[in-house]
């Protein structure tokens, strides 16, 4: 059903965003194979249990900069019903992506390294964040007095939101070039 599609395909957005790994097409379908190394620094008894599994599993992942690759697979169910409802799930993912998101931010880009996207995210959001307030609130008061608002407060508004917007996919751009490619983890080859 469509439902299920729209469901699935930004519920993978969503994961790219908490994962940092913008090269997975579909991160909750197909198989995980991971290095004994790799395996045995993850947290296991922190990775969420059920449907967030996958997500979470990647999240701690890219926290250890493993490499992950998509294998993609063709999802056979048969006459299998899924338990799984989109409109339940939605939030409680959304939730806990936003949450990976945060800390993997905080992790990859202040705890352990320190970038120019260290600089764009918080300065984008301010700039931003500002712009949009600064812009309604004069907007507002142009409404209530019924006078046209002064070019000058628009441009004071447009600016902050044009540089906020334009740092924000800066950092987007960064971050999707630091998806970790280069494996870090010896290979044991008998």
């Amino acid at each position: 059903p469509k439902n299920r599609l729209y469901g699935n395909a930004l519920l993978s957005f969503i994961t790219k965003f908490s994962s940092g790994y913008w090269n997975i097409f579909d991160p909750t379908n197909g198989y995980t194979a991971i290095q004994v190394s790799i395996l045995k620094q993850l947290p296991l008894s922190k990775i969420s249990n059920r449907y967030f599994f996958e997500t979470d599993m990647l999240f701690r992942l890219n926290t250890l900069q493993a490499v992950v690759l998509d294998i993609p697979i063709d999802a056979k169910y048969g006459s299998e019903k899924s338990n799984m409802k989109i409109s339940k799930i939605i939030p409680e993912f959304t939730r806990k992506n936003f949450n990976n998101f945060i800390k993997r931010i905080f992790y990859n880009y202040y705890l352990r390294d320190m970038s120019i996207a260290s600089v764009e995210l918080p300065l984008g959001l301010i700039l931003f964040i500002f712009g949009l307030v600064y812009g309604a609130v004069g907007w507002l008061r142009a409404v209530e007095s019924g006078l046209p608002t002064a070019t000058g407060t628009i441009m004071l508004s447009a600016l902050p939101i044009l540089m906020g917007l334009q740092l924000i996919l800066a950092f987007m751009a960064y971050d999707i070039s630091a998806t970790p490619k280069i494996p870090r983890h010896k290979f044991y080859r008998k």
